[in-house]
């Protein structure tokens, strides 16, 4: 009985899915494939993980959904519908941190790349409103470019914790210096929006958010990229993370993986 029901939602939804629009292919993913099969079977399938309360209503839950294009990239995709980053339930004081989720998240990542990347490694991206196919939220966890991480590496020292501008490739953006080994209290949405004169849906809408992980001299902690006439952050992640493949391809890391 449970396995002809289980067919017929599949039936249901597979035609559900090809009726749904192109830019909310996501959002249905994770609100009617991923949790309607994590309530019926506890597997969250197509998705990765799924983190949520018994009805999964709660504007905490979230979904871990591997990226279409392969590799080792990473969706995470909160459950409430969300456009983007022009939504002002991101950015309201006391928001969940969908970030810090990301970052906590990327466990996940280390097993898709078969051992730990350093934290300095590892970006998360949000597109701005102009530079995505998708509305619903959705921040991208993978490794930074080879480019990009070297861009950071060199210009880390000189930043702090007031805004400064940072040039990777031809690009100009604005940099912020977070230290702690965790998020804890730093909601990038949040940061922007405090860091903009007038952060309205629109002109939130109109940016882009880079989060990597940094290893500073004095101590663990994050540089946050931000720009209106950039390009949009995902660009700068690398999915094959050809970046460990040099310098950062530690064995220490993987056997610290396989224990």
């Amino acid at each position: 009985m449970l396995i002809a029901f289980a067919l017929a939602c599949a039936l249901f939804f597979g035609t559900a899915f090809a009726q749904v629009s192109s830019r909310d292919q996501l959002r249905f993913i994770v609100q009617r494939l991923c949790l309607t099969n994590w309530r019926l079977t506890g597997d969250p399938a197509p998705c990765m993980r799924l983190s949520a309360n018994a009805s999964g209503s709660d504007a905490q839950a979230f979904a871990l959904l591997a990226d279409r294009k392969g590799g080792a990239h990473l969706l995470l995709i909160p459950l409430a519908t969300i456009a983007g980053i022009e939504s002002s339930v991101v950015r309201a004081p006391g928001a969940f941190n969908f970030f810090e989720a990301a970052w906590q998240a990327r466990d996940a990542l280390a097993r898709t790349v078969g051992y730990t990347p350093p934290r300095a490694a590892i970006g998360m991206a949000v597109n701005p409103v102009h530079g995505r196919s998708q509305d619903q939220l959705h921040i991208h966890i993978a490794c930074l470019s080879p480019a990009v991480y070297g861009a950071l590496q060199t210009d880390a020292p000189k930043l702090s914790t007031g805004w400064s501008t940072i040039r990777i490739g031809g690009a100009q953006y604005e940099a912020l210096r977070i230290m702690g080994s965790e998020l804890d209290q730093h909601n990038p949405f949040e940061l922007l929006a405090m860091h903009l004169a007038h952060a309205d849906d629109a002109t939130m809408g109109g940016h882009t958010l880079l989060l990597a992980g940094m290893s500073f001299k004095g101590g663990p902690g994050f540089v946050l990229l931000t720009g209106e006439h950039v390009p949009a952050a995902e660009l700068l992640l690398d999915g094959s993370c050809a970046v460990l493949h040099g310098t950062l391809d530690q064995p220490a890391s993987r056997r610290a993986l396989q224990r």
